[in-house]
């Protein structure tokens, strides 16, 4: 079993940035990936950054693209995202997601990821 807890959300005017981080426990060395989803409301969560855990290869949503970055602390067992350049519509709750072990399937779809974290706010006003 993986442990995720996601910190670092809050209230941010537009423009502004933020940090969250994700941190794991547990059995952690079966991770071969980790991520970050949105969700609106109203909406369905949705893909926004990842990270492969060995070999730190990222992927973006497009709409996040050149302002957010997704790095991992492998001695922490730590993963963030930073947030710059925020916009109204980046407000949701983010969720921090774990993937256990390579698998084929595409890395935007939520079923990819076993371990899920509770979710942070983050309000972005104009």
């Amino acid at each position: 079993q993986v442990q995720l807890v996601e910190s670092g959300g809050g209230l941010v005017q537009a423009g502004g940035s933020l940090r969250l981080s994700c941190a794991a426990s547990g059995r952690t060395f079966i991770t071969y990936a980790m991520a970050w989803f949105r969700q609106a409301p109203g909406k369905e969560r949705e893909f926004v950054a990842r990270i492969t855990w060995s070999h730190a290869q990222t992927y973006y949503a497009d709409s996040v693209k050149g302002r957010f970055t997704i790095s991992r602390d492998n001695a922490k067992n730590t993963v963030s995202l930073q947030m710059n350049s925020l916009k109204p519509e980046d407000t949701a709750v983010y969720y921090c997601a774990a993937q256990a072990s390579y698998s084929g399937g595409d890395y935007y779809t939520e079923r990819m990821y076993s371990y899920w974290g509770q979710g942070t706010q983050v309000t972005v006003s104009s």
